[in-house]
């Protein structure tokens, strides 16, 4: 089959520059590296086409040698080329590993795993332990992760002879090359398996569901995301686990809010409480405490209860509570009520032209005219 393009397979114009070529090949490694797509048999061949290409247009002189003569002017540089092994640094020096990377052919490293915790707000301030139950690839006790059914054991391929790839010969103007390519015999594995386990079919690995437990810090927020190392599913023909990693989610609370570690919720007095002050009792993460409500407290003020919000999260100490004081201001007041307040206002001064007056005093209006 004729190779494609390599500024097509790039996605990128003949003119590109080098960070242009670098960028797309960042972005398309990303996307086709198989450890990222296990599913996906394609994308090994992809990525290795992907990281061909950026081979050469990275490389002036091998960029040069391409645009005139095309892809036989740079085929002799893939001749007994590095393999998947090679291509694996080179993604590794961009971006650190995909999941652990693959070295070799027979060693690949297992998936991780996403599990979504959902606690309550007390559980997030004070901490919890929780037993958990994860479905995941585990590996098979029956053949102990070979494949091969008990009493036998997997052979070495006879194609590849364990090496898990093959060379191919080619044949262009510049005279005969060989390149490194997967061995489809074994699949890259180095090994074939002719009496298969009866209870992993060969693969190894079995799907369970195990049970662990984990403990969920104190002060804990919403979002956070906790990394349980080994938890993940088994590695393939011996590789090392993935890790498990918990996503932490804190369900609202009927009265508190959360602002970093002050704890927050509101408080309605009377309008008399507020005036002249007042005790009262509120709700706090450690019960119930009693709050002075100091004279002239004004709507929309905050009274602060140090110490009494979140723990700090891997720290000491903790944050505040914070009272946020709603003075109630009453709609339906007694004539009473009402004239105890308007001498209040002559009082203070006022001179009160109140839109609700009782009844009494409508009358006399009435009367006086």
């Amino acid at each position: 089959m004729a190779k494609k393009d390599y500024y097509e397979v790039l996605g990128v114009s003949k003119g590109a520059s080098a960070d242009e070529i670098k960028k797309a090949y960042r972005k398309l490694a990303r996307q086709y590296h198989p450890d990222a797509n296990r599913d996906d048999p394609d994308a090994a061949d992809k990525f290795k086409e992907v990281k061909e290409a950026y081979e050469v247009l990275h490389d002036e002189q091998k960029r040069e040698r391409y645009d005139r003569y095309g892809h036989a002017g740079v085929e002799q540089e893939f001749a007994g080329g590095a393999g998947y092994g090679g291509f694996e640094d080179i993604f590794d020096s961009f971006f650190g590993g995909f999941g652990g990377g693959r070295r070799g052919a027979s060693v690949n490293r297992g998936a991780d795993l996403r599990y979504d915790l959902s606690v309550t707000f007390e559980e997030a301030a004070f901490g919890v332990e929780k037993e958990l139950a994860i479905p995941k690839l585990t590996v098979c006790s029956t053949c102990d992760g070979s494949g091969a059914k008990p009493g036998t054991h997997p052979d070495t391929c006879p194609v590849c002879h364990g090496a898990g790839q093959v060379k191919a010969a080619s044949d262009t103007p510049f005279g005969r090359f060989m390149s490194v390519q997967t061995c489809s015999h074994c699949r890259g594995t180095g090994q074939v398996i002719e009496e298969k386990c009866p209870e992993c079919l060969g693969r190894g690995r079995v799907k369970k569901t195990k049970k662990i437990s984990i403990k969920v810090e104190p002060g804990i927020s919403d979002g956070m995301r906790l990394r349980v190392p080994g938890e993940g599913e088994a590695g393939e023909r011996g590789g090392p686990p993935g890790d498990l990693y918990i996503f932490v989610h804190v369900r609202p609370h009927r009265v508190f809010k959360r602002q970093d570690d002050d704890v927050i919720s509101e408080i309605k007095i009377d309008m008399v409480q507020a005036a002249l002050g007042d005790s009262l009792e509120v709700e706090t993460l450690d019960g119930l405490v009693n709050v002075n409500i100091p004279a002239g407290t004004q709507h929309g003020t905050y009274l602060r209860l140090k110490g009494k919000g979140m723990p700090r999260f891997r720290s000491v100490g903790r944050g505040d509570h914070r009272l946020l004081i709603k003075v109630d201001i009453p709609k339906n007041l007694s004539d009473e009520e009402k004239e105890l307040l308007m001498k209040l206002g002559e009082l203070r001064g006022l001179k009160i032209d109140a839109q609700d007056k009782g009844f009494f005093d409508r009358m006399k209006d009435v009367f006086n005219k």
